[in-house]
């Protein structure tokens, strides 16, 4: 009785998947680079709005598979919000109760999408309270921990299945450059900069990737020092990214070079990109797209030609009334003028 409602849920899940197309590549035009193109994969157009659609059903698909999941498993997850939107959307799906264990400060929009899907939130005052908060949870309630920050590098095939690598170099085939010079990518479990960073080297593809990182996140320093025990006092500023302490999905070895982004740099580059697509994205787009801009600007100084790709993570209009509150910005943020101006300057 109880393989058969896994092999419905799974049914399910997989039913959703087949309904889906797959998200645009968008190349910005207008650009003061000759020779070098950039793309951004527009992951907000996901029916859960980010780029955590893809690992929420990942990770359903992987606790089901192994047993972690059945009819009367109530799922919770450490999350900043956006794949708590996810995984409440599959847990409806499927019929389960979710619980989402996250920051006070998550930005409002993506708590009310929660509760649309059925879920539940349970705030604690940090970002570095959440993993063991929702250990803790989830043992009171004879639950399963989902644990994003340790299987999203496992859930995720890697050497295919239409993960969001193979995506990215499928849709890139009919481009001026189709294999791109760099992927730049950031972590918040670091699932995905695993999973793009493993197909590369699966399919010997001639491309660097390149993981930034923001403030108050402990993974560019891990990197570079090869130390998994730092942790950090406080948590980032830029939702969805960063962590203050190193995750087990975060996997140094398929990274070819990492670096780091001040917020206020992060910031100013959504607002510079809304000048050029008509369209907010979320901060953790502007980390990305501030690191694309680091590399089309060193590949210029050296003459070389290529394209460039990224993601646009999540839509601008989850942050209204944080990223692109002018007041919020300078309390929290602080001037992101001279970066606006760098980039209009300069691209």
């Amino acid at each position: 009785m109880m393989a058969s409602w896994v092999t419905e849920a799974i049914g399910k899940i997989s039913a959703d998947y087949q309904r889906s197309a797959d998200t645009h590549l968008i190349k910005l035009e207008g650009l003061k680079l000759k020779g070098i193109d950039i793309y951004l994969k527009d992951e907000s157009t996901h029916p859960t709005g980010s780029l955590k659609h893809r690992l929420a059903r990942s990770l359903f698909l992987y606790a089901l598979c192994n047993g972690k999941v059945t009819k009367n498993t109530t799922v919770v997850e450490a999350s900043s919000g956006s794949t708590a939107v996810s995984e409440a959307y599959f847990a409806r799906m499927i019929g389960v109760p979710f619980i989402a264990v996250m920051p006070r400060s998550t930005a409002k929009s993506k708590i009310r999408q929660i509760e649309f899907f059925g879920g539940r939130c349970h705030f604690v005052d940090c970002a570095t309270q959440m993993h063991d908060e929702a250990i803790k949870v989830a043992n009171e309630l004879n639950g399963c921990f989902m644990d994003q920050f340790t299987y999203a590098e496992r859930a995720t095939d890697w050497r295919g299945n239409n993960n969001i690598a193979e995506s990215i170099f499928r849709q890139m085939e009919a481009e001026p450059n189709p294999v791109p010079h760099t992927v730049v990518m950031s972590a918040g479990t670091g699932g995905t900069s695993a999973t793009i960073g493993r197909y590369i080297r699966y399919k010997g593809f001639d491309t660097q990737l390149l993981v930034v990182d923001p403030e108050n996140s402990v993974f560019y320093d891990s990197y570079v020092t090869r130390d998994a025990g730092l942790t950090a006092s406080m948590g980032s500023r830029i939702e969805g990214i960063g962590r203050p302490q190193v995750e087990a999905s975060f996997q140094w070895d398929v990274i070819d070079t990492m670096i780091k982004v001040e917020d206020a740099a992060s910031i100013a580059t959504i607002l510079w990109l809304e000048q050029k697509i008509g369209r907010k994205a979320g901060a953790s787009t502007g980390t990305n797209l501030w690191g694309v801009l680091q590399v089309a600007k060193e590949m210029q100084a050296r003459g070389e030609t290529g394209s460039i790709v990224t993601l646009m993570c999540d839509s601008g209009e989850r942050y209204l009334d944080t990223y692109y509150s002018p007041v919020w910005v300078k309390k929290h943020i602080g001037d992101v003028q001279p970066y606006i101006d760098q980039l209009d300057a300069r691209f």
